[in-house]
């Protein structure tokens, strides 16, 4: 190699890590994974801490109305961060190839075009639609007029948590996983100072009760968000925004972003509005209010834990499989795939003995001690012990499907799994006999399991060894 080829090549090896693509594998995946699955556990805290607060200052309804608003906001903010997986199946082919100048210029149009989405439509149209939206959920009265103040707070003030989003994904799809952990932490720690203060009351300031938690999460990303911004401007991590050119929209980055991240919002989309549906199934049982408490603790908050490291590994195995295959190492992809769906049904045997054996004591953490939300609490979480083997599993495949470009087989997945099979059970059972809590677990763990084989099917079949991914100079 020439002296100039060498200075060349020095700034690729200082700023990426590649032992992503030439190091040994299991340290590769294990080395994004667990600073990811730890920032979905620490920042899960917050919400735990939001349904603990609330159980016990404002009541079951408290977290009735958390876990419903949520469950709406999520619909609609899965679509936008949707861009970021386009933005990292981009992100990691060009750091698998050493394009510095692509990767900056794809995670800025990135940043552009979802703020404008989340203040130009997010915000005003989530604002007026919150009631409807409610209504459409069978939320009970009481749970309304909690659930309410808090959905149009997050409306409102959403665009910290897309910065938050967006530098979640950008660092790690570049082999960076730490640093988006340090910003995690931080904001959990910000969050739960606030929410003591704004939900419970301290001094001179009020007791917000469920607002306060909207509030303190929306105060927490905005003092993040600014100083990641201040971050990618002024340069020094592994992505930055791009210098010099133009700082306008580029139309065809944004096409691309469109292009491979459209199908995994829409995908995001409809998990969510099935879920939205699954809610309007236990909203319309006997003991309805109690079945969503149960629901909003135990699916929402519980078995986050087996989704926040499900995740992390999903992003691992995205990663890996796309900077392998811009390296043009496709078994690498192959084989950290397989790794990410290994570590994962280790983690999820794990959590589901505590699901299994100890899910009253778990509920009484939040503050569950009515003996129906009891009741169906327990018989959720012991269904759910086993269907987190399936979901690990399923969202490691799902990684390494979007890691490579192909994001449009894990939408059709999750259509049929997520929402045609679970709905399709729960509506027959409604139709020809009583629906009980039971049947709408059960529709959910068979979900799963279906989301799971078609997800590993999929991957093995390979077609995504073909995929091009590319953005003009």
């Amino acid at each position: 190699m020439t002296a100039s080829a060498q200075v060349a090549a020095a700034p690729e090896r200082r700023r990426y890590d590649r032992s992503i693509v030439d190091g040994p594998l299991s340290r590769a995946v294990w080395n994004i994974a667990w600073p990811t699955m730890l920032t979905n556990i620490i920042g899960g805290l917050q919400g735990i801490v939001d349904h603990v607060m609330v159980g016990h200052f404002v009541g079951f309804r408290g977290n009735a109305a958390i876990g419903v608003s949520w469950q709406i906001f999520i619909v609609v903010i899965v679509f936008i961060t949707s861009l970021f997986t386009g933005m990292a199946v981009m992100v990691s082919r060009f750091v698998g190839a050493g394009d510095e100048e692509k990767v900056d210029r794809t995670v800025y149009q990135a940043f552009l075009t979802a703020i404008g989405i989340s203040l130009l439509i997010m915000a005003p149209v989530g604002y007026f639609a919150s009631p409807w939206l409610l209504d459409f959920v069978n939320a009970a009265p009481l749970v309304k007029a909690e659930a309410l103040p808090f959905l149009r707070i997050m409306f409102l003030f959403s665009s910290g948590m897309m910065v938050f989003f967006m530098l979640s994904g950008a660092p790690r799809s570049a082999g960076d996983a730490r640093t988006p952990m340090a910003l995690g932490i931080t904001m959990t720690v910000l969050n739960i100072a606030f929410n003591v203060v704004l939900i419970r009351g301290l001094g001179p300031i009020p007791a917000f009760g469920t607002k306060g938690a909207a509030m303190g999460t929306c105060l927490a990303a905005g003092l993040v968000a600014v100083y990641s911004l201040y971050k990618l401007m002024t340069g020094g991590w592994v992505v930055s925004f791009p210098r010099g050119g133009s700082y306008g929209p580029d139309w065809s980055i944004i096409r691309s972003l469109f292009r491979y991240g459209l199908p995994t919002g829409i995908q995001g989309i409809a998990m969510n509005i099935g879920g939205v549906f699954m809610l309007s199934f236990v909203g319309s049982l006997a003991q309805s209010a109690a079945a969503q408490a149960a629901f909003a603790v135990s699916y929402s908050q519980l078995f986050s834990f087996v989704t926040w490291t499900s995740v992390g590994l999903m992003g691992a195995a995205a990663a890996v499989a796309g900077q392998n295959l811009g390296a043009g190492k496709p078994e690498r992809a192959v084989a950290g795939v397989h790794m990410a769906a290994r570590i994962g049904l280790v983690g999820a045997a794990f959590l589901g003995i505590f699901y299994f054996f100890l899910p009253r004591q778990l509920l009484a953490i939040f503050g569950m001690n009515e003996p129906v939300v009891v009741e169906i609490g327990t018989q959720l979480l012991r269904v759910l012990s086993v269907s987190g083997l399936f979901i690990t599993v399923a969202l490691s495949y799902t990684g390494g499907l979007q890691g490579t470009g192909d994001t449009k087989s894990p939408l059709y997945i999750s259509v049929i799994s997520q929402v045609l099979v679970p709905l399709s059970i729960c509506f027959v059972i409604r139709e020809v006999s009583t629906l009980q809590p039971i049947h709408i677990w059960v529709a959910i763990l068979t979900g799963h399991a279906t989301r799971c084989a078609l997800s590993v099917l999929r991957f093995n079949q390979g077609k995504w060894r073909s995929i091009a991914v590319d953005i003009g100079r």
